[in-house]
């Protein structure tokens, strides 16, 4: 796919589906690809293979090569496969080489997770990684303490597609996009449906989503009110999401892939639990307080319908 082609499809909603496990917590392709089928068939933009969502870093580097394999076969060409990938700039590069050859369009590689990390040595890794891969790389940029010009050096590669901005850090989003090239790389909101107004107002485009994996609808709902630059509709949106977005930052973000694998799992597609160390499953309250409340989107949506 082409940079051009990457760069439009990252203006909608980039959905990361969850990995179903197994009873014996082994990851099952035939689930996962249906998880995958679900979400392209929603008409979601950009979709995301073995993302946070995704349960990344709980995955081998061969489990996440089953991932991609099961993304691919279940969007089935209806969208872009962004094949995630990390770790190492070795693993890395064998990871981005490999999603091309299995058909993946694009890469999204994940912030190193190395305690000494430096800024500017992460945006050479993720340059470096631009530069080896045969694929358009979105850089998922997470950690704080980049300055205007790292964003700018990261937006000018030119293998670039995107920057998925995923901190709180407003003025540094605003002053880079204002700093970048409009032709490079596209900032991209990386904290989903509750911040893409506000990350909108300051110039990216685009928003990532895991609520796409039990409501696409209300995702796009909020991309479409935000096309329009009907800044209240979207707000109205999100205010309904509210409630299932505040309970995933439970437990410091620990039940954020909980939350989304439970809904799965209640709208009949069984997806196992998260593996650790992210909470494996809810309590019966939250549980509770989880199905009632996707009751009330469902019943929502019936009354539009009829």
């Amino acid at each position: 796919m082409s940079i051009e082609t990457m760069r439009h499809a990252l203006t909608g909603v980039s959905g990361v589906p969850v990995t179903a496990y197994d009873a014996n917590s082994e990851v099952e392709p035939r689930m996962t690809a249906q998880v995958y089928r679900r979400v392209a068939a929603a008409g979601i933009h950009n979709i995301v293979a073995a993302g946070n969502t995704g349960e990344f870093y709980a995955l081998t580097p061969e489990e996440i090569r089953r991932v991609h394999e099961a993304a691919i076969s279940g969007v089935d060409g209806k969208a872009p496969v962004t094949a995630a990938i990390g770790r190492s700039l070795r693993e890395a590069i064998r990871m981005a080489k490999d999603a091309a050859s299995i058909g993946a369009s694009a890469v999204m590689s994940h912030q190193p997770v190395d305690p000494f990390a430096a800024p500017a040595s992460q945006i050479d890794y993720f340059r470096d990684l631009a530069e080896a891969s045969p694929l358009p790389l979105i850089a998922y940029v997470r950690a704080d303490g980049f300055s205007v010009e790292d964003m700018v050096r990261l937006a000018g590669h030119g293998n670039i597609a995107g920057i998925k901005f995923a901190t709180t850090d407003l003025m540094l989003l605003s002053r880079s996009i204002a700093a970048s090239d409009p032709n490079g790389a596209l900032f991209v909101c990386g904290l989903a449906e509750s911040w893409a107004p506000t990350f909108a107002a300051a110039g990216a485009r685009g928003f990532t989503s895991g609520l796409v994996n039990v409501a696409p609808k209300l995702s796009l709902a909020v991309h479409a009110a935000l096309a329009k630059g009907d800044f209240a509709a979207a707000r109205a949106i999100v205010n309904k999401l509210e409630p299932f977005e505040r309970m995933r930052t439970k437990f410091r973000n620990g039940a954020n892939v909980t939350v989304v694998k439970e809904a799965v799992t209640y709208s009949g597609l069984d997806v196992g639990p998260v593996r650790v160390p992210g909470l494996p499953r809810l309590d019966q309250k939250d549980r509770e307080e989880l199905f009632s409340l996707l009751r009330d989107w469902q019943e929502a949506e019936e009354l539009r319908a009829n």
